[in-house]
């Protein structure tokens, strides 16, 4: 940091407030964000964080365990807000004394923003803020820092794109508040940009979904490198009676079988058989799966691909060190040719 002090400088109280020596965040990408990446961003200066997704209790508190025995430095856990065992996941991570909570995919259920904060290891509390008015919300009712996110972005998206949102926000609420920015960000040209604006930092997913530590199969990683950001196109929602997240991934058979999932959904609400929230797990259920497919087992076509549209600046393995330090130098470059 002492060799980027007007990057580290904008990007302090960040910093401060997430225990790192750079406010940057990395997102949190099921199947991607697992114990070795999660501990290399961490121990590189960065701000890891553990995607918890569809993981049981028991899945989570090893995952947290393991990830403790590759770093000292902080890291944080998201959690899905409509995870059927999300009260039980917040008493995981109060027992292993997790110091920041990521609440993503929704309003954070009733009680759940003081359970985090309440425990016998109080834990700082993110929330992601989609608008002005919600970020107002969430920061009244206890939210320690927000995150806003664009269209941008890889996987769930909103409609509006990162730019405008900084516009809108960053003048309401950077001031007082911890505003962490997200998507679409892939050079430090840009991160200088929204720091400058008032950003406590920023949240990169697709820039380190390819690391050298990130265990993605390496057909995932070069599906990557060969991807334009027009690739990555964000699904169609198919029944407005089915409220589902649109989804940024490089386009393949894996989304056209999704656009397939969601009819098969709406037909089981048609029937009645089968509640909205229970239809909704359905869905992120199925992108778990898919995520895996593509991930894991490298299988490129029918897996799911999420990507953001900064896919397009990815052209070779790296370091996590090297990326943090790159995007560090870039920024200052700029901010000192301002």
């Amino acid at each position: 940091m002492n060799d980027y002090p007007k990057t580290a400088r904008l990007m302090q109280r960040g910093a401060d407030f997430l225990g790192s020596e750079t406010a940057i965040l990395c997102g949190a990408m099921s199947w991607v964000s697992e114990r070795n990446l999660v501990s290399a961003i961490s121990n590189a200066g960065g701000f890891g964080v553990i995607a918890c997704g569809a993981m049981t209790p028991e899945l989570l508190e090893t995952e947290i365990a393991e990830t403790q025995k590759l770093t000292d430095k902080p890291f944080g856990v998201n959690l899905i807000t409509m995870h059927p065992q999300l009260f039980d996941l917040i008493e995981v991570c109060d027992k292993a004394g997790v110091s920041h909570v990521v609440l993503a995919g929704g309003i954070p259920p009733k009680g759940s923003v003081e359970a985090i904060k309440g425990g016998d290891h109080p834990a700082k509390v993110i929330c992601f803020a989609p608008t002005l008015a919600l970020a107002k919300k969430l920061l009244r009712s206890g939210a320690d820092a927000l995150v806003i996110e664009g269209m941008e972005a890889g996987g769930h998206i909103g409609p509006v794109s990162t730019s405008v949102l900084a516009q809108e926000m960053l003048p309401e609420l950077a001031e007082d508040h911890l505003i962490f920015v997200a998507g679409g960000i892939g050079r430090g040209q840009a991160m200088a940009g929204y720091l400058e604006m008032g950003a406590a930092g920023v949240q990169l997913g697709t820039r380190f979904a390819c690391a050298s530590e990130s265990i993605a199969h390496p057909d995932f990683k070069k599906a990557f490198f060969r991807a334009s950001a027009r690739d990555a196109i964000a699904s169609v929602q198919v029944d407005p009676r089915l409220p589902v997240i649109p989804v940024r991934a490089l386009k393949n058979k894996g989304t056209e079988a999704f656009t397939a999932k969601q009819r098969e959904v709406a037909a089981i609400l048609d029937r009645e058989d089968i509640a909205m929230n229970e239809a909704q797990l359905q869905i992120e259920h199925y992108w778990a799966g898919a995520l895996r497919r593509a991930v894991i087992d490298g299988d490129v076509e029918n897996g799911s691909l999420m990507a953001g549209q900064s896919v397009g600046m990815l052209k070779e393995e790296e370091p996590v060190a090297v990326i943090i330090d790159k995007l560090m130098a870039q920024s200052e470059e700029a901010l000192t040719r301002r």
